[in-house]
């Protein structure tokens, strides 16, 4: 059965470094597990964060079937998306991406999305691990296009404004009635003290916290010089708090 991971959170709140690293500590601990890694998020750079290339996103696949022609001749749009979507997976030796992308334009994504989310339920089951990187406003949990997940990781930098954030993707969640079996915070860029400063911020969000990555150096220097976040190394105070947490989450 998979077990299914999400990431929500505002942009900004180190939603791709988390994803990242528990991308590589799930592929270090489980390297007979099949991983599936979904990029949910319209400003989609998980890929870079992970050091991969992404030739052709979901979002291009549905905007193919919506154009005249789109689909050959003698081909049925539901076998043609099968077929573009396959094609759109990255696949390495540890994991699988898919990247969403962005729909640019007009009309109506009913039918697509309908197609996406069987595509994505029947290619799930084939993983053992599925993660979400969502965007900030859940927009595809809340269409259904994504299997709702077992846990869910709710970002926020250590500021009160990032801490509110996250309070209201508490409440969209529960305004939609979206199932998770666990849900918990996940400050990011912390510094000493922060978290006690802000301890009333966070018990308005009814979130627990689970797990705190302190500002990093190391992360800043990989971004200025365009290295991928999975490179980093295990002395890393990033690569710490988040091996913590994964150890918390025992998955």
């Amino acid at each position: 059965m998979t077990k299914r991971i999400a990431i929500a959170g505002k942009g900004g709140t180190g939603k791709t470094t988390l994803a990242a690293l528990l991308i590589r500590l799930l592929q270090e601990n489980h390297p007979q597990k099949a991983i599936l890694a979904v990029d949910a998020d319209p400003n989609a750079n998980l890929n870079e964060a992970l050091g991969l290339e992404v030739e052709q996103t979901m979002a291009d696949v549905l905007e193919a079937i919506k154009r005249p022609g789109g689909v050959p001749t003698g081909m049925t749009k539901d076998i043609f998306v099968q077929y573009e979507l396959n094609r759109s997976l990255v696949e390495t030796d540890h994991y699988d991406l898919l990247v969403m992308g962005n729909p640019q334009g007009p009309g109506c994504y009913c039918y697509p999305n309908d197609l996406l989310r069987r595509f994505l339920e029947q290619l799930s089951a084939n993983y053992d691990y599925m993660l979400m990187d969502n965007e900030a406003g859940l927009e595809h949990l809340s269409r259904r296009v994504l299997p709702e997940a077992e846990i869910l990781l709710v970002t926020s930098d250590a500021t009160a404004r990032g801490i509110r954030s996250a309070g209201r993707v508490h409440e969209i969640i529960d305004h939609l009635k979206l199932k998770f079996e666990r849900m918990g915070l996940v400050i990011s860029r912390s510094r000493p003290d922060e978290l006690e400063r802000l301890g009333e911020e966070i018990a308005r969000t009814g979130l627990e916290v689970w797990g705190e990555i302190p500002f990093d150096d190391t992360i800043m220097d990989f971004d200025l010089e365009g290295k991928p976040l999975f490179e980093l190394p295990d002395s890393s105070p990033a690569v710490q708090a988040v091996a913590k947490l994964y150890q918390a989450l025992a998955l």
